[in-house]
């Protein structure tokens, strides 16, 4: 498979396949494709997917009887970059997956102990890249990829956090002092990452920009 990312902040990475090859993708990804690519929907995501909140069936798309093109949007303004999980594991954000080689599983990655005040107890849920092969990922904005050593820690606001390498331990850490939790305007948590290994963040989360429409929304009963 070889692949381009086209579309500036409006992305699309269009697939170039071998006869035979496939590739897995969210329901609603696919922009076009070749006439010889065949579709099938499998529910092998797991009930992992249904319990944080995706889509239990994922659409995985075949080139039959020769070499086929595939390309897979974008959902929300940004950017689409690839990483190769053959190397090392990977966690994401659960909104990040866009689209995979065949050999990539994606599967829940359930935090436990990060912020049980926050989280109700529930723990935080994202998503872990392992198996062979090459993923696409949807990123908020642009981003910034910074390499930790062993040790070495970076505070990071929650949703900016777009996934990093599995030797990155990840805790979430209320902010200090009152006046900075009530007055700060950053709100009441975030996010320390610790190395060895790569972090991801992304430059503007969807919560972030729904965040700045709001009070530009009509009210109930305005004119």
């Amino acid at each position: 498979m070889t692949y381009e990312i086209i579309g500036g902040s409006f992305p699309v990475v269009e697939c170039r396949l071998e006869a035979n090859e496939s590739m897995i993708t969210e329901s609603g990804s696919m922009v076009w494709m070749s006439s010889n690519m065949e579709m099938s929907t499998s529910g092998t995501g797991g009930f992992g997917r249904l319990f944080s909140g995706e889509n239990i069936f994922q659409n995985i798309y075949t080139a039959k009887g020769g070499p086929g093109l595939i390309a897979f949007g974008s959902s929300f303004p940004g950017s689409i970059v690839a990483v190769n999980v053959s190397q090392k594991e990977w966690i994401f954000q659960k909104s990040a997956f866009l689209a995979s080689e065949a050999g990539v599983k994606v599967s829940v990655d359930f935090k436990k102990k990060l912020g049980t005040g926050l989280f109700g107890g529930e723990g935080f849920i994202m998503q872990r890249f392992s198996g062979r092969g090459l993923a696409f990922i949807e990123v908020d904005g642009s981003i910034r990829k910074i390499t930790l050593g062993a040790g070495q820690k970076i505070i990071v606001d929650t949703g900016n956090v777009l996934g990093y390498q599995s030797g990155v331990s990840m805790e979430i850490v209320t902010v200090k002092g009152i006046k900075n939790k009530l007055f700060g305007g950053e709100g009441l948590f975030n996010t320390v990452l610790t190395g060895p290994g790569e972090v991801w963040l992304q430059t503007m989360p969807i919560s972030s920009v729904a965040g700045a429409i709001i009070p530009y929304l009509p009210t109930s009963g305005s004119n």
